[in-house]
């Protein structure tokens, strides 16, 4: 009789994986089961979140992105836009138009956000809240603060004033906004940061105390990216100020019945002497870029003018990486009659300099202490009287001082620098006259002194220690002008109209010529002449 074989029996092993596995079965199941309804529930927020967007904003018309062709010039609409910096407590309650650069953006909720706009130096604070009964939408706070920061905004809105005072803006007042519309939107990333550009060294400072990470904006990535870089407060003010100089220099002369004049910047040969020049072809004949409108002011005179200025480009080709050379800047130039001594150019300039400084501390504070707070400086000690003194006079105080300086040679950088303080702690003041310097280091138009050929009727004016400004009596006789001219190795045959112009009858005269860059470089205590002029031109940048 055959029997069944009896059932093979399970071993515990088995049981225990069977067991194992069912389980991790199980917790693979679940861990899906979840992820698919947090699935479910992220695509369920993004259909309402679009339903919302898509929904009908009834106040759509009250913000948005303005088409190009609507501001083609298409229309004169007869609005009016105000200036931020007109914004104040006399406002209040009053609807603004405003338009200017979107600075910073700080969302609170989904129904409030501030916006900082800025045009030029000032700034307001903008406030939305979502309101009906003010015509703003959810929608149109979340596009406001979408935007990228430095886009052209238009801002309509209800001047208000707020109950603490504002610390992050120019202007006191707020503007509870109704409209805002985008003009031009800037990218989304840009290449350098305004807050980083604005900060001062004192705040890098604090800040690698406390830990934080602040990026440093470096000279060349500022002038490469200078559009962005000319919007920090502190160089919005540095320009105003060289304004301020410009037109001072002007109006001064103008009541002292100069006559402004404009030279031409092609010529044939050196205006000053030396290799420095720009050489270009002019329809196939040599020329340069003019050095200086020295030659020109000069004939000027000689065309019965009596006293002449002019502002203008001054081209030098030299190779000076130094914080105080360009090879191209704004030159302010005079020229006078003079009816006995040279003295009475230095007097104009005295008076001149004065004036600009008094004018500047007096009308331009704003500006100056805007400057002071990312690069800060102690104001400019001058006399009413400005302090001359001979060239000798200087070398003796720098030999007393233990600067041996060649009495013959003329001075460098850090000879001047020393000079400098020497004067303010003898004198009291950071603005002197330094004359009679040796005529070697003088150009070829320079009138020898009378009793000592060796020395010459001309001088240097210095602000903080480094020279602004060289003047001198000039040679009016054509014989004298010649022989100097060939001295000093220039090729008499390219200055001829130059020279023949004093064989006709020439007065004698006296002028001098001051860099603007560097007046305002060192009035306002600057380390870099490219900090003062807009877009610079040194012997490695073109560009921009």
């Amino acid at each position: 009789m055959s029997s069944e074989p009896p059932p093979a029996s399970t071993s515990t092993e088995e049981l225990e994986a069977d067991l194992s596995a069912a389980t991790i079965s199980k917790k693979q199941l679940n861990k899906e089961a979840r992820k698919a309804a947090k699935a479910a529930k992220v695509e369920k927020a993004g259909k309402v979140e679009k339903s919302q967007a898509e929904e009908v904003d009834p106040f759509a018309a009250n913000y948005g992105d303005v088409p190009v062709e609507e501001i083609q010039s298409k229309v004169i609409s007869g609005r009016s836009w105000i200036g931020v910096g007109d914004l104040d407590e006399a406002a209040e309650g009053s609807s603004v138009l405003i338009r200017g650069s979107a600075q910073a953006f700080r969302p609170v909720s989904k129904k409030m956000a501030f916006v900082v706009l800025r045009q030029s130096m000032s700034t307001v604070q903008c406030v939305l809240v979502a309101s009906a009964d003010h015509g703003v939408s959810t929608q149109m706070v979340r596009f406001a603060t979408s935007l990228s920061k430095e886009s052209i905004l238009d801002v309509e809105g209800i001047v208000s004033i707020p109950k603490e005072p504002l610390k992050a803006t120019t202007q006191q007042v707020e503007i509870q906004v109704r409209k805002v519309y985008c003009i031009n939107r800037a990218i989304p990333v840009l290449p350098i940061n305004l807050e980083d550009a604005a900060r001062s060294e004192a705040e890098f400072e604090k800040a690698e105390q406390t830990g934080e990470k602040w990026v440093r904006v470096l000279q060349d990535t500022r002038l490469n990216y200078r559009s962005i870089d000319l919007r920090t407060p502190a160089n919005q003010a540095i320009f105003r100020i060289q304004f301020q100089v410009e037109n001072k220099f002007r109006e001064y002369l103008s009541s002292k019945d100069f006559i402004g004049i404009h030279s031409p910047k092609l010529i044939s040969g050196s205006s000053e002497g030396g290799a420095a020049v720009f050489k270009l072809q002019y329809n196939g004949q040599p020329a340069c870029l003019a050095q200086s409108p020295q030659l020109y002011k000069q004939m000027s005179i000689c065309g019965g003018f009596g006293r002449v200025f002019e502002v203008g480009p001054v081209f030098r080709a030299e190779n000076s990486n130094t914080h105080r050379h360009l090879c191209e800047f704004i030159g302010l130039d005079a020229e006078m009659e003079i009816k006995e001594h040279y003295f009475e150019v230095c007097d104009i300039i005295d008076g001149l300099f004065v004036a600009i400084f008094k004018h500047l501390n007096e009308n331009c504070q704003k500006e100056l202490e805007t400057i002071n707070r990312q690069y800060p400086f102690e104001p400019l000690k001058y006399l009413e009287k400005t302090l001359k003194l001979t060239y000798a006079e200087g070398i003796q105080m720098l030999k007393d001082a233990g600067t041996e300086i060649e009495p013959m040679g003329d001075l460098n950088t850090e000879a001047e620098k020393k000079l400098g303080r020497l004067v303010k702690e003898k004198y009291g003041t950071e603005f002197f006259i330094l004359y009679r310097y040796p005529l070697a280091v003088r150009p070829f138009y320079t009138m020898p002194c009378y009793d000592d050929p060796a020395y010459s009727n001309s001088f240097d004016v210095f602000i903080r220690g480094e020279e602004i400004i060289s003047g001198a009596q000039r040679v009016h006789t054509p014989e004298l002008l010649r022989k100097r001219a060939i001295e000093c190795g220039i090729d008499a045959s390219t200055i001829s109209s130059y020279i023949e112009s004093f064989s006709f009858g020439a007065p004698p005269h006296g002028g001098f010529g001051v860099g603007l860059e560097r007046v305002v470089m060192l009035f306002c205590a600057l380390n870099n002449i490219r900090k003062t002029s807009l877009f610079p031109r040194d012997p490695q940048r073109l560009t921009p």
